[in-house]
């Protein structure tokens, strides 16, 4: 069986999810104190626990949570859509953090209704991951961790704001997965990555998330650039060979990113930014000498 990236996976859950759940906390939730004993329902915040200092007060995880590699020695209480309600009551958490655009707003009543504190933290764009880890080191007692954390994240993606503020413009389709063919609206931390570094996410205008799109739709764009995750392998592209007219084609222009930076809305969006910004460096040269006549 042919794995399926971890950020693939994740991204299949958002399009299952609607709009996500309401931000706003229970009424029983207003100003308990840190919390100490915390579950956490997604990966990535599982991974900001640790960025903010507050790893030794994470005692139980969701499916897929491997980042920092102490989170896999934890309980696993479920994922968006089934928890283990067992498991959950045995670690007796103070505190549940769930994901907004990940988990739907029934499973989060339910929890509710169950007598749990649960926060629902937002992580759509670049900008989110900093206010999420402020927002987590606010519920942990750790302010000055998340600060911290929250300052060199900032700082890099700053640099690379910096960087590419008059870049060339370049058009680039994201592909999440092959089969079926998902990618990303311009309302995700993808499409926000690629902005940074001064590209144009072909499918910015589609309402949903994480959408499914035609294969003659991404010919009728015609992008310069084609991403996707690295777990994709080799043949990531392989589909798109029966088009050499297609713009990325013409240019080589096809890229793989770590998806260990790009899968998931962390501090690690800072290096995924550096990846993505050197390929379209990279793309624009490639585009710049066929356009001029030579070869790519």
């Amino acid at each position: 069986m042919t794995r399926m990236p971890a950020f693939a996976g994740l991204l299949l859950l958002v399009a299952g999810c609607g709009g996500g759940v309401d931000e706003a906390p229970g009424a029983e939730e207003a100003n308990p104190g840190p919390a100490q004993r915390i579950v956490t329902f997604a990966p990535h915040l599982a991974e900001m626990m640790h960025a903010v200092g507050a790893g030794g007060q994470l005692v139980g995880v969701s499916a897929w949570s491997d980042y920092p590699p102490a989170v896999r020695d934890l309980p696993v209480v479920g994922d968006a859509f089934t928890v283990d309600q067992e498991q959950l009551r045995l670690l007796e958490p103070d505190l549940l953090l769930v994901w907004q655009s990940g988990m739907p707003s029934h499973t989060v009543d339910e929890l509710r209704q169950g007598g749990y504190r649960v926060e629902v933290i937002r992580t759509r764009g670049v900008a989110d991951v900093s206010s999420a880890m402020s927002r987590i080191g606010e519920l942990t007692g750790q302010q000055g961790g998340a600060a911290e954390a929250v300052a060199r994240y900032e700082s890099e993606i700053g640099d690379l704001r910096t960087t590419y503020a008059d870049a060339e413009p370049i058009s680039v389709f994201f592909q999440v997965s092959a089969r079926p063919l998902y990618t990303v609206n311009n309302e995700h931390f993808i499409s926000d990555v690629i902005a940074v570094c001064g590209g144009q996410n072909v499918f910015a205008d589609l309402s949903d998330l994480a959408p499914t799109v035609a294969v003659e739709a991404v010919i009728e764009r015609d992008p310069d650039v084609m991403l996707a995750g690295t777990n994709a392998g080799n043949e990531a592209f392989a589909v798109w060979s029966r088009w050499p007219e297609l713009a990325a084609n013409r240019f080589g222009n096809q890229f793989l990113i770590p998806d260990e930076s790009i899968g998931r809305p962390t501090p690690r969006l800072a290096a995924a930014g550096r990846a993505v910004c050197l390929a379209l460096d990279q793309a624009r040269d490639k585009r710049a000498a066929v356009l001029a006549g030579e070869s790519p």
